[in-house]
């Protein structure tokens, strides 16, 4: 999935890869960055400009394969639970056989597949939660400190409780938001936006907090939570920032909102009482 370039990260519609037009088709060319499982994917879906100066109404999707000439890659070392690279376009050759949807209206499909991928984004990071939490559960019943388990001591057992409580609900918001895009229901965005958001944000205090109960043990190299500490920070980034997300939710609220006729006013009384002013005491002397 490349939208993202090194000047287009959450302002995907200031995507600069240019797609100049040949006798053929389109000629790509630029870069795109922080693309996971590149270059390693045998397709990329490529997000390109057809139309300057256009804004989000000027990009086309394009379904290019690995072995396009002029298309090259490296992988980047970064914190990430899967591979994420570059790709370098060098007039790459595409034709009308290879855009996806129609051209110029690339900008949808985008938002469409980004619908999907966030609530699947909320997935795995409820399983980061989940397997934290899991781990600190056995340790604090099991773990003995000022004569006896961790678990019987109440600041103890309250951070607990209130992870699990985060981590169903983020479960709960995944379920919610991959249930409306499987049925095609109307809030698809803001949903899957919410599910993104909290889940995300859940999994990176979930793990935070398992971290501090488990001590000095979590981080040491190999131990689970020291693998989740890592892998569970990019996921608040990519596939549109945390707050991208809100942007997003706000906007869809106050767009609802103004379809929407606005209620009746109260019925208000016609006239008030009126008061006739008193006049002010006058002091009087002795």
């Amino acid at each position: 999935f490349a939208l993202s370039e090194p000047g287009a990260g959450s302002d995907a519609a200031a995507l600069a890869l240019a797609a100049e037009p040949t006798p053929a088709g389109w000629a790509l060319t630029g870069e795109k960055c922080w693309i996971s499982n590149a270059p390693e994917a045998d397709f990329a879906v490529v997000f390109a400009r057809t139309t300057p100066g256009a804004g989000s109404r000027g990009i086309t999707a394009f379904l290019v394969p690995a072995d396009r000439p002029g298309l090259t890659g490296s992988a980047l070392d970064m914190l990430s639970p899967h591979p994420i690279g570059t790709l370098e376009f060098d007039g790459v050759p595409v034709t009308a056989d290879d855009v996806l949807g129609e051209p110029d209206r690339g900008f949808h499909v985008a938002m469409n597949t980004l619908n999907l991928l966030r609530p699947s984004v909320g997935a795995f990071a409820v399983g980061m939660a989940r397997a934290a939490l899991d781990a600190t559960v056995d340790h604090t019943a099991h773990r003995t400190a000022f004569g006896g388990p961790l678990s019987d001591l109440q600041a103890v057992s309250h951070q607990v409780a209130e992870m699990a409580t985060r981590t169903e609900a983020a479960r709960l918001l995944v379920y919610a938001a991959a249930a409306a895009y499987d049925a095609g229901e109307g809030g698809v965005p803001r949903r899957a936006a919410m599910a993104k958001l909290y889940a995300t944000e859940t999994a990176q205090y979930v793990v935070d907090t398992a971290v501090q109960l488990h001590g000095a043990r979590a981080l040491r190299r190999g131990h689970l939570l020291e693998h989740l500490y890592r892998e569970v920070r990019a996921p608040r980034i990519y596939e549109g920032a945390s707050e991208v997300q809100r942007a997003i939710i706000a906007k869809e609220l106050y767009a609802h909102a103004a379809a929407e006729p606005s209620p009746p006013e109260r019925d208000r009384p016609a006239a008030r009482a009126s008061r006739t002013p008193q006049p002010a005491a006058t002091p009087t002397g002795p």
